[in-house]
């Protein structure tokens, strides 16, 4: 009964932070060519189409390890990384919330 206790005490009836605002936001690393997007289109099989910020329309491909943790819906912003052999391909590494959304916009991330 303890460890009920103990973890019932440390949540949060919010889901994280109390205030609702974002410490910390995951920004796109130029050094490793990742690219800020946002999904046009669900294309199936773990495919989806991407907009990119650097005027590139290309193929997101969510991987195996990601699939299932990450849910991708039409309008997300997303990180992608381009393929190295194909720059009309790229892989979906990371998707915004709505909260990290609006702090990109505040920022000047996102046009």
């Amino acid at each position: 009964m303890a460890n009920y206790r103990s973890n019932k005490r440390k949540s949060n009836a919010s889901g994280g932070n109390p205030e609702g605002e974002v410490v910390r936001v995951r920004t796109p690393r130029k050094e490793n060519g990742e690219v800020l997007a946002t999904v046009s289109s669900l294309l199936g099989a773990n495919r989806v189409r991407l907009q990119c910020m650097d005027g590139v329309v290309r193929m997101g491909r969510i991987p195996g390890s990601k699939k299932k943790r990450m849910w991708v819906r039409e309008g997300d912003i997303v990180i992608a990384t381009p393929w190295e052999i194909q720059d009309e391909k790229a892989d979906v590494i990371w998707k915004y919330t709505r909260p990290q959304v609006n702090w990109l916009e505040k920022k000047g991330y996102l046009k």
